[in-house]
């Protein structure tokens, strides 16, 4: 049979995480935001589509791994969300044999946690390059910069933040993107995507402090980075996301 869709165009992303970080949460923001979905589905309310066990959607958690397809950007993406309680953990390493790249949701009120770690360590194992993603910035006692310092104290991820929180708890607006100095505006209904803002005015100091940090940290682990950062040439976006991509594949 003829694929119709390209090998190098397809990529199998795995959603790991401890229990109720928000793995579940996270993978239907994919699915509505890439059109696969009309509305966002909700764990608490069991209309979430990735919770297909009717005991599942019982309990709000997810008890065996779960597959699904989007597209984005003409790359077809296969996602798998995993279990986050420990009692599951086979489902977690079964999954993680077939991933190009996970997706580590974290909390940013409680931080690295066990499970955590534990899916850390297996996605080690399984040479599996990730990213990390701090959810629930909008809770009582979030604390960004806090979660990325426990992941290097406990995962010794040598982590870099590549986009930073605009305010937190009840003052959480959104997101600044520090490779390419956008914002982006979320709205109180979940249905309505972000829109791009202008960086506001008291967060452009600590966006071009951050940016520098991340240049600098990605500099001294990518050579092709560190001679243009070295000569004092002009870094461009596109430098960082490169230099981004192969540090990130190199984890595996």
């Amino acid at each position: 049979m003829t694929r119709t869709f390209p090998l190098d165009k397809v990529r199998n992303i795995g959603i790991i995480a401890h229990i109720d970080a928000g793995k579940t949460t996270v993978t239907e923001r994919f699915l509505f935001y890439t059109g696969r979905t009309y509305k966002v589905g909700a764990v608490d309310e069991g209309t979430a589509v990735m919770d297909w066990m009717a005991q599942e959607r019982e309990r709000g958690i997810t008890i065996t791994a779960a597959a699904t397809t989007c597209h984005w950007q003409e790359h077809r993406i296969n996602i798998i969300d995993t279990p986050g309680h420990v009692d599951f953990t086979a489902e977690v390493e079964r999954s993680l044999r077939v991933l190009d790249g996970g997706v580590v949701v974290l909390d940013a009120v409680a931080g690295v946690e066990a499970q955590s770690e534990t899916v850390w360590r297996q996605a080690d194992r399984y040479k599996v390059p990730r990213i990390c993603f701090i959810n629930k910035m909008d809770r009582v006692g979030a604390d960004f910069y806090h979660t990325v310092s426990m992941m290097d104290e406990r995962l010794q991820a040598n982590a870099v933040p590549i986009q930073m929180p605009w305010g937190k708890e009840s003052q959480f607006k959104g997101v600044i993107n520090l490779i390419d100095g956008k914002a982006w505006l979320f709205s109180d209904d979940v249905n309505v995507p972000p829109a791009e803002s202008p960086v506001p005015e008291e967060e452009k100091e600590e966006v071009a402090r951050n940016r520098q940090a991340l240049i600098e940290k990605l500099a001294e682990n990518d050579d092709q980075l560190m001679l243009l950062y070295v000569e004092g040439g002009e870094i461009q976006s596109s430098h960082i996301k490169a230099a981004i991509r192969r540090l990130t594949l190199a984890i595996g």
